[in-house]
């Protein structure tokens, strides 16, 4: 039985892919230090969940100095925990740099140390910021990022490469796209739509509503790492996991309309800093590299994510 370490195990993604795991019979090894970001109540919920099986162990550690790999020896690390949000990002980008890109290196690091046989982590869609190949491809040159969380994510790409050359470690990054389902953060956009419309609360609606998500959800993320994590992968790759379906904030707004049975109260914005007009994914690669599968539709994964609100 492989032991594997989940870093945010207590996390919307994370909590989801442990139990995943779990459930696959793998020993699974979270890591989370439960930060405020939002609120951690959602977060020890997650962890009841986990802490219900003998193969699960938590450790409360932060990624910027933990000795988790070290100690524990892991032969996978999937590593999902970081400081995320596009917008938190543009008030507070000393935090973004500081956790995500000191925290990276300092697991890295042990990882070399240890001989970790694969290494996989979470970037993001974001990463694309406003690139205009449509649809999104590993391959695109990025340089046009518009938050320091997005520069963040790239950087960790860049040391990817990097320590993939100097220490032959096998590094998996995931540029996740617009990941919703049950227990999702609830600082996105489906969560908050959802909850607010069911509770008849205004939605902030940002823009002419012109602008396209590529919304993917959890069970199908989930696949994909897995199947980062089980088929055989070296050197340093990249993969694309979303949906492949974009759809308009109108559209969105209307289907989540449908789910809960019930018009939006809409408040009307302007483009925020950092948005962009459009995030689709072309998984020809996840799907031929990953066997990645993305099967499940909007409306159903808004009313599964409705129904666990």
């Amino acid at each position: 039985m492989k032991n594997i370490l989940v870093t945010g195990c207590a996390g919307f993604i994370g909590s989801h892919l442990c139990e995943y795991l779990i459930k696959n019979n793998y020993n699974v090894i979270g890591v989370d230090n439960i930060n405020s970001y939002y609120d951690t109540q959602r977060k020890y919920n997650n962890l009841k969940i986990l802490e219900e099986y003998k193969n699960f162990k938590f450790y409360k550690e932060d990624i910027r100095d933990t000795q988790i790999i070290l100690n524990q020896k892991p032969d996978i690390v999937v590593h999902l925990a970081g400081m995320a949000g596009v917008r938190y990002s543009i008030e507070n980008p000393m935090e973004y740099i500081d956790v995500n890109v000191k925290g990276y290196v300092n697991l890295l690091e042990q990882a070399v140390k240890v001989n970790v046989k694969k290494f996989l982590f979470a970037s993001s869609s974001s990463v694309y910021g406003e690139n205009h190949t449509i649809p999104f491809k590993e391959t695109d040159i990025i340089n046009k990022q518009k938050s320091p969380y997005a520069s963040s994510k790239k950087f960790m790409e860049e040391l990817s490469t990097l320590y993939n050359k100097m220490y032959n470690i096998n590094i998996v990054a995931f540029r996740f796209f617009t990941v919703y389902g049950p227990r999702g953060r609830p600082d996105m956009a489906p969560y908050k739509f959802l909850s607010k419309i069911k509770n008849g609360t205004p939605i902030d609606k940002y823009g002419d509503g012109k602008s396209m998500r590529d919304y993917t959800y959890i069970d199908d993320i989930v696949g994909g790492i897995y199947g980062g994590i089980v088929h055989d992968i070296t050197g340093f790759e990249i993969f694309n996991l979303g949906n492949s379906t974009p759809v308009s904030l109108n559209n969105f707004i209307e289907k989540c309309e449908k789910v809960c049975g019930k018009k939006a109260i809409i408040n009307q914005m302007g483009m925020q800093q950092g948005d962009v007009e459009i995030t689709f994914a072309d998984i020809s690669k996840s799907k031929e590299m990953l066997g990645y599968n993305p099967i499940t539709k909007l409306d159903e994964g808004l009313t599964k994510a409705y129904e666990n609100l």
